[in-house]
């Protein structure tokens, strides 16, 4: 799920520094010094994951992890995923240092929407968290291919039908995510459970009172 060097355009590049940049600044900021081991454990895992390439044209396919990372670090799995790419791009030429932000960003974003679908999905049963952890994992890569499929489509009209193989070419690795994403997360949720986000629902007052102001202000 690497973009190689000079692929996709400019606007593109800036686009993802930027994200990643301002992504990165809020996880170092929200990152406390007792989880730094465990984003560097997962970083690692990242790291490892990604060695094993399987070429799709410009870019490339392999197990990313994004979705559980994103449901144990949040927002501070931006600096966690820019420390493995950075190191896949100089130890092994891995997508390149000009595409770490545009890399950063399709993987890191779907990351942190991931934390926030498992932490907001109302289930309290392991069986149930297996689930939303699975979800999370298949929609963790579903949405990183979605963003690389568009990062290829915006730079160049020509990258139509091979954007539309990285997203198809990626499905099986959906699968695959999303049952090691369970796992792993029935497995912490047995044998060390404060690792996990604690689970939150959003009442219903809330939300009717949050769309009676929004309605309010549209009508005023």
């Amino acid at each position: 799920m690497h973009i190689a060097e000079g692929i996709v355009s400019a606007p593109v590049l800036v686009t993802g520094i930027g994200v990643a940049t301002a992504g990165t600044a809020i996880g170092l900021r929200r990152l406390d010094y007792n989880h730094i081991a465990e984003a560097g454990i997962l970083s690692a895992c990242f790291f490892v994951a990604g060695l094993i390439q399987i070429p799709i044209g410009p870019a490339s396919a392999h197990l990313v992890l994004n979705g559980l990372l994103g449901i144990l670090l949040g927002w501070a799995a931006f600096p966690a995923l820019v420390v493995g790419l950075l190191l896949q791009a100089l130890f092994f030429q891995f997508g390149g240092l000009t595409t770490l932000g545009i890399n950063t960003m399709n993987l890191a974003v779907p990351a942190v929407i991931c934390r926030y679908l498992y932490v907001y999905i109302p289930v309290s049963t392991r069986k149930w968290k297996a689930v939303s952890a699975f979800l999370c994992g298949f929609s963790g890569v579903g949405l990183a291919s979605l963003g690389l499929s568009g990062s290829l489509a915006f730079s160049e009209e020509n990258f139509a039908e091979v954007a539309a193989l990285v997203f198809l070419s990626h499905i099986p690795i959906m699968f695959l995510e999303g049952i090691i994403t369970a796992f792993g997360i029935s497995f912490l949720t047995k044998v060390e459970p404060g690792l996990l986000p604690a689970k939150k629902t959003i009442s219903v007052p809330a939300l009717f009172q949050f769309f009676t102001i929004f309605r309010k202000k549209e009508i005023s």
